[in-house]
């Protein structure tokens, strides 16, 4: 029997948020993810994650508060389910995709929602495995997928118009942002260092509340690039990554 453990006032200092674990130079990202989920609880934020050392969780909460460019009534949105390394292929990504499940409709929600991609990309989920439970695609930018399991015949949730522009008013290097991911801070730094030694024009635009994260110029999940005034990816960069995409 697995055995997980919900994040919440009490424990979420104690506990480890998967994705950085023990690694040292991401640990103010870790503290800045902790302090964000913190002020999301009120929203019916879920951190769930497997009672172990390793990178296996789910986040999800209402549409209505998650900071997406997606709009909708009484569904809930997941972030991020990830499974990795040797706990995969146990039935946990099963568990805990199906605990939110019903989380959704013990609350009263009119379904579920999530970001994937018909193309394999960082940080997105996967495809197939949603299909497996019954999630549909309801709308599509680009590459860029919605798909919803819903329980009635409600609206289902949408992009919003500002996620369709997917361009900005600025060529220069633009990266947008937020504390919704632990790894972001010590890459914007590292990119910051960067673009200084180099004599590079880099924008940094910081999503810090629910509307800023309403109405992003893109698909965003927690970070996206934009380059001479058009998105180009979903991509987490470091400073070598950055450096191939200039050239």
């Amino acid at each position: 029997m697995n055995e997980y453990i919900n994040l919440d006032e009490k424990n979420i200092d104690n506990e480890h948020i998967c994705c950085a674990i023990g690694d040292p130079k991401h640990q103010i990202g870790v503290n800045k993810k902790k302090e964000w989920i913190k002020s999301k609880l009120k929203d019916g934020h879920i951190f769930r994650k497997l009672n172990a050392r390793g990178k296996i969780f789910i986040e999800y909460e209402p549409i209505e508060t998650a900071w997406v460019p997606i709009i909708g009534n009484n569904y809930m949105y997941i972030y991020c389910l990830w499974v990795a390394g040797g706990f995969k292929e146990k039935g946990i990504g099963r568990e805990l995709l199906e605990y939110a499940i019903n989380d959704a409709k013990d609350k009263g929600m009119s379904g579920i929602c999530t970001l994937v991609s018909k193309k394999k990309k960082p940080f997105i989920g996967d495809k197939k495995f949603f299909e497996h439970f019954g999630f549909k695609v309801v709308d599509t930018i680009n590459d860029y997928e919605l798909m919803v399991l819903s329980f009635n015949d409600n609206e289902v949730p949408k992009f919003s118009d500002s996620a369709r522009k997917m361009e900005i008013d600025n060529d220069d290097f633009t990266i947008y942002y937020s504390n919704e991911c632990p790894y972001v801070e010590y890459e914007v730094k590292e990119l910051s260092d960067y673009a200084k030694e180099k004599n590079i024009k880099l924008n940094f635009i910081k999503i810090d509340s629910l509307e800023k994260a309403k109405n992003t110029p893109c698909v965003f999940n927690n970070w996206a690039n934009f380059y001479n005034g058009k998105f180009i990816s979903n991509t987490i960069l470091n400073a070598n990554a950055l450096e191939k995409l200039l050239k």
